[in-house]
């Protein structure tokens, strides 16, 4: 299982990329592994939203189970992984690369 250890990690499997005030969040290896075969990702946020701590930001559904991410962190969408909707398998392949789901700018770096 691929852990890298420059990222921060949720108990829920997401992870997040900290560069300035921006965070990258996506699932971690052990997330997709766990759902195995990835068939659909649904991003429910959008680029200029605002999420508070452990809002709903993702769906993600495989061949065994449906699962929701939630954003670790408060603040506003600054960008959103489009590319997800038509190459869910990402997730499966890419996990902490190609397959990040949103930014969002840090509401609260404290």
């Amino acid at each position: 299982m691929n852990v890298p250890e420059n990222l921060k990690y949720t108990h829920s499997d997401e992870w997040l990329s900290i560069d300035g005030n921006v965070a990258t969040l996506g699932v971690t290896d052990y997330a997709q592994d766990q759902l195995s075969d990835i068939v659909f990702v649904e991003i429910t946020v959008d680029k200029g939203d605002t999420v508070k701590k452990l809002a709903h930001v993702a769906t993600i559904e495989s061949v065994k189970a449906a699962a929701d991410v939630n954003s670790p962190i408060s603040g506003k969408i600054s960008d959103v992984n489009e590319s997800l909707s038509n190459t869910p398998e990402l997730v499966n392949n890419d996990p902490f690369g190609k397959a990040w789901m949103i930014k969002i700018e840090i509401a609260d770096m404290a």
